[in-house]
């Protein structure tokens, strides 16, 4: 693992840690083509160049959440727009289980807006 993540997921504090931690695996094992990078401080995943998405937490919520790069192309409801123009989020409870169906489903949808570009 890059000394940069290294130190950004150790850095966290429990629940949060080992819910980006178990975010950082479900991302990585969808498709065999993603990568990690440290970008602009937060891990993002990608295919290739192409950004997908990142892991980041809400401060005021205390929630994790994937922030996906293409997100305003993404017609679904779980996802979060807030005041970004071209990103989603899809947030999570550190405290509860992780939907990784839904993940998945999101993940799926963003690889095929990046395949299209």
């Amino acid at each position: 693992m890059d000394e940069n993540l290294y130190s950004f997921y150790s850095g966290l504090s429990e629940p949060m840690q080992g819910c980006f931690l178990a975010l950082e695996k479900i991302i990585l094992d969808f498709d065999e083509r993603f990568h990690e990078a440290y970008k602009y401080s937060v891990p993002f995943f990608m295919i290739g160049d192409k950004n997908i998405c990142y892991l980041w937490q809400h401060k005021n919520k205390k929630l994790a959440y994937i922030g996906f790069v293409d997100g305003g192309k993404i017609a679904n409801p779980v996802l979060e727009k807030g005041n970004r123009k071209r990103m989603k989020i899809f947030t999570i409870n550190p405290e509860r289980d992780i939907p990784v169906d839904t993940i998945h489903d999101l993940l799926a949808e963003a690889v095929q807006l990046v395949e299209a570009r």
